[in-house]
């Protein structure tokens, strides 16, 4: 029978995140939120801090690739070039966790947290593997946007910027996203295609 101890470090962790951002809580608090007795309870099952983030990321990642690949099969078998339902793809399916009442909230705080931090940190296997649901979508939205757009990394702005602000959106308690969601992908795309002004050039020749 597997320990129940586990699941309760991963919501334990998620609660905490979701009130108080990802940096700001300590392994001694998760264990602690989460009832275990064992002060070494997180590496003891988890390794390390790294550890922890990693089975929250988990918990939550394989439903948002299922989400966004549905939403890319769609897009691609419409065979049409699209910046706003590509946006939509990559905003609804994380924006769907915060109606996601076991841990979507700490889930985007964390992501948010992550993309945030001055040097973000990749999962190599994931930058690397094509059939990731976020390097199909960047892949997509290339050919739409200009040379100096992506050298200016818009794609990753777009993505920060979609973390950011639904981590936000968790912490006001408010239960109806769709307006909300519906500008967030409107912001999303004229992120993406917003002109690159001539100043802006000058300065990456």
């Amino acid at each position: 029978m597997a320990s129940p101890v586990p699941d309760a470090l991963i919501r334990a962790a998620e609660r905490l995140f979701a009130e108080r951002g990802s940096d700001q809580v300590s392994l001694r608090e998760i264990t602690a939120e989460a009832g275990a007795t064992n002060a070494s309870a997180v590496q003891y099952h988890f390794g390390d801090r790294r550890g922890l983030i990693r089975a929250v990321l988990a918990k939550h990642d394989a439903d948002v690739e299922r989400r966004r690949h549905a939403l890319l099969d769609a897009y691609e078998e419409a065979g049409t070039s699209d910046v706003r339902r590509l946006a939509h793809a990559l905003v609804q399916p994380l924006a769907d966790e915060l109606g996601n009442d076991d841990g979507g909230l700490g889930y985007l705080q964390l992501l948010s947290d992550l993309f945030n931090r001055p040097n973000p940190p990749y999962e190599p296997a994931a930058a690397e593997d094509p059939t990731h649901s976020v390097n199909r979508w960047r892949a997509l939205v290339m050919p739409m946007l200009t040379p100096e757009a992506i050298r200016l990394h818009r794609r990753f702005d777009a993505l920060r910027f979609t973390v950011s602000e639904l981590a936000r959106r968790g912490r006001t308690g408010r239960k109806d996203h769709r307006l909300f969601t519906s500008q967030l992908t409107d912001l999303v795309t004229g992120l993406l295609l917003a002109p690159v002004s001539e100043d802006t050039r000058k300065l990456l020749r």
